[in-house]
């Protein structure tokens, strides 16, 4: 056998009802009205078939006597059972969200029998290749035998659809379609010309008499060949042992939506038409699409190898990432290297394992786990493969499955398979969706508002048109506007505040995903999970969330209760609240004199005598002189200290908290600067000029020295001016006398 395939039974059960706060959301957000409903919300969901005043009872006491449903997911493996038409079956019990997990192992067999088909490209650039494959067979033969004592071979050929624009339609190109120095076989779509077989000769003396033909265009028409030999079992002759595929051309291919063409639109049926082994529906059906081959290949166990020549190897190699179990291989220009290139292309793909299933439905999941050679181990898309087997290595995979709700059927088949193998595991799956119990149910009974429902498993299942926990109201009661009204607030149109159900006049709050969010009050308004919050806590964690409001715990108030009612924080060194200086709110001081800050309004930064207070400590910090140098590590220690370059880096107003900017002078009469701040919290920063402004003394001394030289200069100059004090001789009076010179005559004269 190529597959050993062993399963360990995994029995679990699982206690009915609620454990962890995951399954307590789901047990309780379903609402189950049914043991069934019960179930198949989660697989740690529990119905206690005892009155409700009893089951409160037990869950406080744990008492034993609660009667709890098992929901159990078992798996029987008939692991003693050989092999039938390369099936092995089990049965599954699944509960809903309850993962049923099994294992199998993969041990790659020696001696297993090996059918190959070689499927070759006879258009007219294969001429010479088509010379060295007439004595494929037997060399191929001989090298297989050194893999397999049961090898068979067949062999298939390919060129083109027999319609325009592919081939010439004319009668001489039907006739041959090369040149007329050139003997060619008339245009064909595909020719199974050797069914498999174990004799070698057979193989030669079969493809020796084949002859090249012609098209057209460069791409061929290969995938309505690799088609027919996928699903042409029964006359390819493929047995149930590993399947290869040859496929060799020196060109591209045609694919889905390139017969329009040739005027050829309907889609490939994916069925067999051979008649007389010559495939007769190329000029109906268009090509195959690459997704449909990839599932009939794979639903034939079909491995391919593709033998390709160079040129053409980027697009065979992006084929092979599209079709599962498939290998490139390159071809030389006259098919040469065939047998060498055929056996590594199946010692790859023979030493890959790839494990898939069927299609599942939308309420069945399935995951994988591989464990590999080496400690390689793989979840995901890689759980399902393992690579660089050999010959008597073993691998395992975890296989999990999991019915997230109940389906509508009582049953699911699911096929396990590795691809390229015929061996399968076929997976029946049964759903537990209701409970036992359900089976002495008391139908019409008393309990049930007068006989409206059936009374199982300690619950009333209503009838048809039924609802409420004793089917006590009707459905046409509860749709009822009449019915509405008693579930709405005064002035509201809101049936029970968008938060609940109205069940017969009643409000039914809805549960929330966290169990400790509770909807509550007559018509839901109510809830505990929005009131004010602070630090990120529900009423600052410093009270209690009742109907939107907090109520605080003592000594504390505000709507999130993040006011502290407690004055001790506000206390000042002389033991007045706030030094007297401000007012204590919610545990932090309020300044109301500006001038005052700090943690109880103690500091003031702008007061006169705050660098004088400070001037020796920081002089003895920062210079390691003054009247506290030896004295400073006793007295000093009070604030954080920082050097800067110069004056520019000192803190400016607005850049910290509200600081003092000092100039002193230290005991060599230089001046020194530094500011001084305290924050909010009562820490101190000095920041000061690491270098005392002594060069700033001398260029004020060497200021006034130049001043006084240059007055002295300017007296003395003046002293050794003489100045003339007569008239200036370009003064010029403003006043002009002017005499009439006949003023005094006598008139006559």
């Amino acid at each position: 056998m190529n597959l050993q395939l062993i399963l360990w039974i995994g029995l679990i059960s699982l206690v009915c009802y609620v454990f962890g706060q995951t399954d307590e959301n789901r047990c309780l957000k379903a609402n189950a009205k049914s043991c069934g409903e019960c179930i198949q919300a989660g697989p740690n969901c529990g119905w206690c078939t005892n009155s409700v005043s009893k089951i409160a009872q037990v869950l406080s006491t744990y008492s034993p006597v609660i009667q709890s449903l098992l929901c159990k997911s078992d798996l029987f493996w008939f692991s003693h059972l050989p092999l039938i038409a390369g099936k092995q079956i089990s049965f599954s019990d699944l509960c809903p969200g309850e993962p049923q997990t099994f294992t199998l192992k993969f041990k790659r067999a020696e001696d297993y029998p090996i059918d190959l088909y070689y499927l070759m490209d006879l258009s007219y650039s294969m001429k010479d290749d088509l010379e060295n494959v007439k004595s494929l067979g037997t060399d191929l033969m001989n090298e297989m035998r050194r893999i397999t004592s049961d090898f068979r071979i067949g062999f298939g050929s390919f060129v083109e659809k027999t319609v325009m624009p592919y081939i010439s339609t004319t009668p001489a190109k039907l006739r041959n379609p090369c040149t007329s120095e050139q003997n060619c076989t008339s245009p064909f779509s595909y020719k199974n010309v050797l069914s498999l077989t174990d004799k070698g000769e057979v193989f030669n003396e079969l493809v020796g008499k084949q002859r090249i033909s012609g098209n057209l265009d460069s791409p061929e028409g290969g995938f309505d060949a690799i088609m027919q030999v996928a699903v042409c079992g029964s006359l390819i002759g493929w047995r149930n042992v590993t399947r290869l595929l040859v496929f060799s051309t020196d060109a591209g291919f045609h694919f889905a939506g390139d017969g329009k063409l040739g005027g050829i639109v309907l889609p490939n049926d994916g069925q067999c038409h051979l008649e007389n082994d010559v495939y007769t529906m190329s000029h109906y059906y268009d090509y195959p699409s690459i997704a449909h081959l990839v599932q009939k290949l794979s639903e034939n166990n079909i491995q391919t190898i593709f033998a390709v020549t160079e040129e053409f190897q980027p697009v065979y190699k992006e084929l092979k990432n599209l079709i599962p179990k498939s290998a490139v291989g390159t071809l030389s220009a006259n098919s040469s290297n065939v047998i060498q290139l055929i056996i590594d292309a199946y010692n790859s793909l023979s030493s890959e394992v790839i494990l898939e299933n069927g299609k599942l439905s939308e309420e069945v999941t399935i995951s994988y786990k591989s464990f590999c050679k080496n400690g390689v181990n793989g979840t995901g898309e890689n759980g399902r493969k393992c690579s660089n087997i050999s010959i008597g290595d073993e691998v395992q995979f975890e296989i999990s499955i999991t019915a997230n709700k109940c389906p509508n059927k009582d049953y699911e088949v699911i096929k396990i398979k590795p691809l390229g193998f015929t061996e399968e595991v076929e997976v029946i799956l049964q759903f537990i969706c209701e409970c036992d119990c359900q089976s002495e149910g008391i139908p019409a009974s008393p309990k049930c508002h007068e006989g409206n429902g059936t009374f199982e498993c300690g619950a009333c299942r209503c009838n048809e048109g039924r609802v409420g926990r004793h089917c006590e109201c009707s459905t046409d009661e509860v749709n009822s506007e009449d019915m509405d009204a008693y579930c709405r607030k005064e002035n509201s149109s809101e049936i029970c505040s968008n938060n609940g159900e109205c069940v017969c006049g009643q409000c039914v709050c809805r549960k929330r995903d966290n169990t400790n969010e509770i909807y509550s009050g007559k018509f839901c308004e109510c809830d505990n999970f929005n009131c004010d919050r602070s630090n990120g806590l529900i009423c600052g964690g410093n009270g209690v969330c009742k109907c939107r409001v907090c109520e605080c715990n003592p000594n504390y108030t505000g709507s999130a209760c993040d006011c502290s009612l407690d004055t001790s924080t506000c206390e000042a060194s002389n033991g007045q609240i706030c030094n007297g200086r401000g007012i204590c709110e919610c545990g932090v001081c309020k300044c109301t004199d500006p001038k005052f800050q700090g943690q109880t309004c103690e500091m003031c930064q702008t007061c006169l005598g705050v660098c004088a207070e400070h001037k020796e400590c920081v002089q003895c910090r920062a210079f390691n002189k003054g009247e506290k140098k030896d004295t400073c590590a006793q007295e000093c220690s009070y604030f954080n200290i920082t050097k800067v370059e110069n004056r520019d880096k000192l803190p400016q107003p607005g850049q910290v908290d509200p600081l003092s900017h000092c100039k002193e002078k230290d005991v060599d009469d230089c001046w020194f600067y530094f500011t001084y701040s305290v924050s909010g919290n009562g820490e101190i920063t000095v920041h000061v000029v690491e270098t005392p402004g002594r060069t700033l003394i001398i260029s004020e001394i060497l200021f006034i020295s130049f001043v006084s030289c240059f007055y002295n200069f300017m007296l003395s100059s003046s002293s050794l001016m003489s100045w003339n004090t007569q008239e200036n001789p370009i003064y010029r009076s403003p006043i002009n006398n002017f005499k009439n010179p006949n003023y005094g005559r006598k008139a006559g004269l």
